[in-house]
């Protein structure tokens, strides 16, 4: 089959596109033929050498894709042809991936395998944000950061859903734009003082600020009101520098750590948290921007899109 692999740490530019030998599932794992696949940021982080890979180079990134079983093992219930998609089985940058059946999601037919790989993994985090991070609803109001990216953008309308008012944060006008059509009540960027402004666009407080880009922390903590919470679930700025639990004693604030993999525990919950976020888009409380595609073989171009941080919507890869 052919992949996109690496050998060594670096730019897009160490990224190959070869042939290697097709995976031989394990137990309990199906053969995948991917029809699409995510690219997200962890994936640039490992090509780069920040997260930690398995095995010996070259190595395959992704997690997300989708697909039609090749094979699967007996009393699965999957079985040749059926569409699936999964958000966290490895070695997803090929033609095929050996996938853990536990970790598949069936896949409906109204649901196209772009859509899927678009939606799944930022999906799922957006869900769990408002779900069990802190459970929004009607009245509360939530500071969505960088609310033009991929997580932002399904995260403003799941708030707008669950009857939230949204105020987004984006590094740009235009960005702030994109906000605004995935749902945002108001947008600002972060020049100068944002901190008064969102304060501003929202006079009876802040409930909680959603924030994935981790130096802004502090920032957060002083945007919403007097016992209200901040969402921490990204880095992408950077680290926060260290909180003085005073700080949250003084204002009757709360932090809140969250990450996906701490909620799907099970095949159940994958499926069917999954379930109700194609429900979602079947009812139109979810759009799934996807910003380009590029063919597999041109993985190296799709890195470097993203990476520039220009893209406002998914990146897919098609094999």
């Amino acid at each position: 089959m052919k992949a996109l692999t690496f050998d060594r740490f670096g730019g897009p530019d160490v990224l190959v596109y070869r042939d290697v030998p097709d995976p031989t599932p394990g137990a309990g794992q199906a053969l995948v033929r991917l029809r699409a696949i995510g690219l997200n940021f962890a994936d640039i982080y490992r090509r780069q050498g920040h997260y930690h890979l398995a095995g010996d180079p070259p190595w395959i990134a992704g997690y997300e894709g989708s697909g039609e079983i090749v094979s699967a093992p007996e009393g699965s219930d999957f079985a040749v042809g059926d569409r699936v998609a999964f958000a966290d089985a490895p070695f997803a940058n090929a033609e095929l991936a050996a996938v853990d059946v536990d970790r598949l999601i069936p896949l409906p037919d109204d649901i196209e395998h772009d859509s899927a790989s678009a939606l799944l993994l930022q999906g799922l985090t957006a869900q769990y944000l408002v779900r069990d991070s802190f459970a929004l609803s009607s009245g509360h109001v939530a500071l969505v950061h960088a609310a033009a990216g991929g997580v932002g953008q399904l995260l403003v309308q799941l708030a707008r859903a669950a009857g939230a008012r949204v105020i987004a944060l984006a590094s740009t006008e235009a960005k702030c734009d994109v906000a605004r059509s995935a749902g945002a009540d108001k947008a600002t960027t972060y020049d100068g003082d944002w901190v008064s402004r969102v304060q501003s666009l929202a006079p009876v407080g802040i409930d909680v600020a959603y924030d994935s880009v981790g130096r802004t922390l502090h920032d957060s903590l002083r945007a919403v009101r007097t016992g209200g919470a901040v969402v921490f679930y990204g880095m992408a700025g950077g680290d926060p520098d260290p909180v003085d639990p005073r700080v949250l004693m003084d204002g009757s604030k709360t932090i809140t750590g969250g990450d996906l993999w701490n909620v799907l525990r099970t095949a159940d919950d994958r499926r069917t948290r999954a379930a109700q976020l194609f429900e979602s888009v079947r009812r139109g409380d979810l759009h799934v921007a996807i910003d380009a595609r590029y063919p597999l073989a041109d993985g190296a171009a799709a890195h470097a899109h993203l990476e520039s941080r220009r893209a406002l919507g998914k990146v897919l890869l098609i094999p």
